[in-house]
């Protein structure tokens, strides 16, 4: 048995599997694309970054990295859980880091649940719900970076399980749709609200 050509030969299937996940990607965006092209600047921006580095998925790229998020919202379409996130004190949808995993919607199904507690979510869709790049700013050792988020649409069912917030949240609770800009009026979260609303995903 020669471990060089074993090890060879994982190296080259591993290779070959991300980069088959990056064109899946690139895919995505351009469905994305295709269903609301008034979010084509964005959405080359995207796919111009993913061409160009090949750390696009991990925290060492300072200029900035994929990360995945998921609106996470009940069966009737009224309520999304959102968590307010400790180190940006803000409302958002739940959803972090990549960190190396090309599939962005393992991320952002992981990531819902431990920021959320919940284990009963349901993928409603593989297609991409919403995007958005936005800065971070300096945290502590940490340079202003970019997030470049890809963002899922996950149903659960409201009360089935308690909320139990990660420690990156001061707080994880169910929101009502018609509320979310009490919490946060930012046009990414805004346009996730009416998405919702638009019943274009059932």
């Amino acid at each position: 048995f020669q471990w060089g050509f074993f090890f060879r030969h994982t190296l080259l299937l591993n290779s070959s599997s991300n980069f088959f996940k990056i064109l899946m990607l690139q895919d995505l965006l351009k469905n994305y694309q295709l269903q609301y092209p008034a979010e084509r600047i964005i959405v080359d921006k995207m796919r111009d970054f993913l061409s160009e580095h090949k750390d696009c998925f991990s925290r060492s790229n300072i200029t900035g990295h994929f990360t995945g998020s998921g609106w996470l919202v009940d069966e009737e379409r009224n309520w999304v859980v959102l968590t307010h996130h400790k180190k940006l004190g803000k409302w958002l949808q739940l959803g972090g880091h990549a960190d190396d995993n090309n599939n962005l919607l393992e991320v952002a199904l992981t990531e819902c649940t431990e920021e959320s507690g919940l284990q009963s979510v349901k993928v409603i869709s593989e297609q991409i719900f919403d995007i958005d790049i936005h800065t971070i700013p300096q945290y502590k050792d940490t340079p202003k970076h970019l997030h470049f988020d890809v963002r899922f649409l996950f149903e659960t069912i409201k009360g089935l399980e308690p909320i139990i917030a990660s420690n990156e949240s001061n707080e994880v609770a169910w929101i009502k749709l018609d509320h979310v800009h009490t919490k946060n009026s930012e046009p990414s979260l805004q346009r996730m609200v009416k998405k919702t609303k638009a019943g274009i995903w059932t």
